[in-house]
């Protein structure tokens, strides 16, 4: 079997030399006769574009039917798009409206090059011909900045610089002295809302919607165009329309004397496919002899395979020695995780990042695979964001925003611990709330389902002003939307957070509904103070902890006797219970969605049916 693939690699590239030395390298010259009849009959025509007449022009339609060069539209049949340059800038088209003379455009380098600064005015396409619609806004990105400790707007990596990008407002340079000493770019935006913490994806997202752009039209060259005329500007920058052309003879333009015209095969456009066919073969004969010598190991094949096929050259890739010296040589441990363990660190330009160093010893990389898979197709205020990682021989790491106030299992079970302060009602409801809202976006907030299967205290971190992000995307699994239950031949998970169906699957299939569970188990014991493991009793029927919980409720009893609370922090903690009781039924179908786990943290307690009690169903270990 290798032989015949190899035979076929042989074969794929001898063919790539014959074409090379096979295609045409003449020109040739005609006569021809143009109709203006023709520019009535034939429209502009590429991808989701059909039906554009004058002023564009190109593809099948031609320069004699057009209004010059700002309109000439060039389709890139590959993708099946079209561009257009405006003043030496390329867009591409999304949409053109004939009638109210609009286009909507995007940037042609928006995605690939947003870490790239353009000129402050990038984006403008001011030529007199065009001028932006009154829906477009602006927004600036800022480069090369110092670190700025807490900004209200939004912020991805760019390198190892954090990139910084907001609204033009009045105060902004005194809000954020910091912002002057940036290299900055505009871009510009119609019709989107923008959310801030979102970081890379989705300004990305906003931008790719594109602007709207007014173009400028003589209606007199419009007139003549529909009576076969032919309507040209020789004098674009002080946008004078000098004529409409009729026939000599004065009738209208159906059949116009011929006029000669020459059509030549361009040297520099083969010498252009020449080099473009000899890049693509000397590419495949690279990927070829790199794997038939096998340059890494398998492990590392497939995770690079995976890197460049999962999006994730959006990320920044560092050296083991840079992690290294950004961690001081794993100076300052932070804690452990499912796979590894955290160590603090500082990026050039000063800000900290969270560095989780795999264990080389855990598995062939599934999850290394896991945690970049799924981190790095979110993007959410309560989801952590992934900024870089590493992948060189067996080191592996991933680099992380930093959460300065650290994981919440320190701010639940912190008996007798002062330096650690007491998390108010009021903030454990926020908490809770925030963690179910990043939850939410897993579950249908991106195209694919993302089911985290380790959700539980450690693994929720806190930021300085105590918002909550979900962490740890080792033993995620990816599912698709329209597939309710997935397939596990593992038992993933922690003891204690673990849904019955995980283990045992005669209770029902294992989804999204499995992560509501280990929330609702999270949810209890962040009421009860304590680990739902760690209950005091001698008997496994008593241990288990929404038992204890929901009998505590029915008694009228807090689940914090230690605590003196308000009559307004008795019914917060009631209604998380209450919520974290339904998160935790047997049953799957029994369980509420996250959606409405928000609406039940945010409703009133009168309006709140009590649970059932949760069968008796969890594993020892």
């Amino acid at each position: 079997m290798e032989d015949d693939h190899d035979h076929m690699h042989i074969h794929i590239y001898m063919m790539c030399w014959l074409l090379l030395i096979t295609l045409p390298h003449s020109h040739c010259e005609t006569g021809a006769t143009f109709d203006y009849s023709v520019c009535k009959k034939h429209s502009y025509n590429c991808g989701n574009l059909s039906n554009i007449f004058y002023p564009f022009w190109g593809h099948n339609r031609s320069s004699e039917c057009g209004s010059g060069d700002p309109f000439k539209l060039t389709c890139n049949h590959d993708h099946n798009t079209t561009s257009i340059q405006i003043a030496s800038e390329n867009f591409t088209v999304k949409e053109i409206n004939n009638t109210a003379h609009t286009m909507k455009l995007v940037p042609a380098d928006t995605v690939t090059n947003l870490c790239s600064p353009q000129s402050e005015n990038g984006n403008e396409s001011h030529t007199g011909l065009f001028q932006d619609s009154p829906s477009v806004q602006k927004i600036t990105i800022f480069y090369y900045c110092p670190c700025i400790r807490t900004f209200s707007y939004g912020h991805f990596m760019c390198g190892d610089d954090i990139t910084y990008y907001a609204l033009d407002y009045d105060r902004l340079f005194v809000d954020y002295p910091q912002l002057l000493s940036c290299k900055r770019s505009l871009h510009t935006w119609s019709d989107a809302q923008l959310n801030f913490s979102g970081g890379i994806l989705a300004l990305e997202k906003v931008l790719n919607e594109g602007f709207v752009v007014n173009y400028n039209v003589s209606r007199v060259c419009e007139r003549c165009l529909g009576s076969e005329g032919r309507c040209w500007r020789d004098d674009i920058e002080k946008h004078v329309v000098n004529s409409c052309y009729y026939c000599q003879n004065g009738s209208h333009g159906l059949h116009c004397s011929p006029s000669p015209l020459k059509t030549t095969t361009s040297s520099a456009a083969i010498a252009t496919v020449l080099i473009c066919v000899a890049i693509f073969c000397l590419r495949y004969k690279s990927s070829i002899m790199q794997g038939h010598f096998g340059l890494t190991s398998k492990s590392n094949r497939n995770i690079e395979a995976f890197l460049k096929n999962h999006g994730a050259q959006t990320l920044k890739r560092y050296k083991f020695s840079e992690v290294k010296k950004m961690t001081n040589s794993f100076k300052v441990k932070l804690g452990e995780g499912s796979f590894g363990a955290v160590y603090k660190g500082e990026i050039l330009n000063g800000c900290p990042v969270a560095i989780k160093k795999l264990s080389a010893s855990k598995g062939n990389g599934e999850d290394f695979i896991n945690e970049v898979a799924s981190i790095s197709r979110t993007s959410h205020v309560n989801v952590v964001q992934l900024l870089g990682f590493c992948l060189e021989g067996s080191n592996k790491a991933l680099i992380y925003e930093y959460m300065s106030n650290g994981s919440l299992d320190k701010f639940i079970y912190n008996k007798g611990v002062k330096a650690i302060p007491s998390l108010g009602w009021d903030n454990l409801c926020q908490i809770a709330k925030g963690i179910a809202q990043g939850l939410e976006y897993l579950h249908k907030g991106c195209n694919t389902r993302i089911l985290h299967f380790d959700i539980k205290p450690h693994n929720i971190l806190l930021d300085e002003n105590f918002c909550p992000k979900i962490s740890d995307f080792g033993l995620a699994k990816l599912c698709p939307m329209k597939e309710s239950t997935i397939f596990m031949s593992d038992q993933r998970g922690t003891i204690g957070y673990k849904a019955p169906e995980v283990w045992n699957r005669h209770l029902g299939g294992v989804s999204h509904k499995s992560d509501v569970y280990s929330y609702g188990m999270m949810l209890l014991e962040m009421v009860g103070g304590r680990r739902n493991i760690n209950a005091e009793a001698n008997h496994r029927s008593e241990i288990y902890f929404p038992h204890w919980a929901y009998n505590r409720l029915k008694q009228g009893r807090e689940l914090r006797a230690d605590w003196v609370i308000t009559t307004e922090e008795q019914e917060i903690a009631r209604r998380m219970t209450i919520v974290g009781l339904w998160c935790v039924q047997t049953i799957p179908h029994d369980r509420p969605t996250m959606s409405r786990v928000i609406d039940m943290l945010e409703a009133n307690m009168n309006s709140l049916e009590m649970p059932p009690k949760p069968d008796h169903s969890s594993p020892i270990s």
